[in-house]
């Protein structure tokens, strides 16, 4: 009887299955220790983004440059460039193959060229090269969340190991680990794109691209606030109203799982 008043898991068993293994393949090849010792909750502040710009371009790249730095990627060769020459020229559309030393995130990674004969940043041919959406420059959370983005996506790339499920969620996957990177709330905040209003209130070309959904993005951002043991009232304040339930649920859900052999793999990673 009791069994009939109690609340409806907040993902179908299969998803929140394939967020905790793809959190453990985030682990096991995308630098654990960094994502214990560095990780922190990339929050929309001006603590995390402080300073003044005059220009659509300056903020493009201040930015660009705290969100690497954030994600752990700030010693890899990446470049931002304008969107009329990312666009014009395809040879900046290309990635070369690099190499690391022993860790691929972190103030201390060397990043070298495919033969390792020197540092990937020493040659510009070895220099992969990001731009951004001048329509977000209005909405930052979503100028921040397509960085996360774009190196989460170059990251993977670089590494070469498909997530769970294979190259069919790779998508999935790189909203999933631009969460592991610190990045869940504005990933959260962003998700859902409102449709309708008035013309001068919504500009669709300003939105990011979205994966996950809403409510899986909540529970990834719930997922790195347990693993990370952040305070639930640090995220909530920062969160949309509306995903703030969901939010807590999914905390709760996920501190009920401490003791499962899943869970117990996680923290031990």
């Amino acid at each position: 009887m009791l069994s009939l008043f109690q609340s409806k898991p907040l993902l179908d068993e299969s998803t929140t299955h394939w967020i905790i293994d793809s959190y453990q393949w985030a682990l096991t090849h995308f630098d654990a220790q960094e994502f214990k010792t560095n990780s922190q909750l990339v929050l929309p502040t001006s603590e995390f983004y402080p300073g003044r710009v005059s220009s659509v371009e300056e903020m493009a790249a201040s930015v660009f440059e705290k969100t690497l730095a954030y994600a752990g990627m700030k010693n890899w060769p990446i470049k931002l460039i304008s969107p009329a020459a990312y666009h014009q020229n395809p040879q900046y559309q290309q990635m070369p193959k690099l190499q690391f030393g022993e860790a691929i995130r972190g103030d201390t990674v060397q990043v070298f060229t495919q033969d390792f004969s020197q540092t990937a940043n020493a040659n510009v041919h070895n220099h992969i090269y990001v731009s951004y959406n001048p329509n977000q420059i209005n909405q930052p959370q979503d100028l921040v969340a397509s960085y996360a983005q774009a190196f989460a996506a170059i990251l993977i790339a670089q590494k070469g190991i498909e997530p769970p499920g294979g190259e069919k969620f790779l998508p999935q996957a790189i909203d999933l680990m631009a969460s592991f990177l610190g990045f869940g709330v504005m990933f959260a905040n962003t998700a859902y794109q409102f449709k309708g209003g008035c013309g001068s209130c919504y500009n669709k070309y300003a939105n990011r691209e979205v994966a996950l959904p809403e409510n899986e993005m909540v529970y990834c951002l719930a997922l790195f606030t347990v693993l990370k043991n952040i305070e639930v009232k640090q995220v909530t304040q920062h969160l949309k109203s509306h995903l703030r339930g969901e939010f807590k649920k999914a905390v709760k859900e996920l501190s009920n799982k401490r003791n499962t052999p899943a869970f117990k793999r996680l923290a031990s990673a």
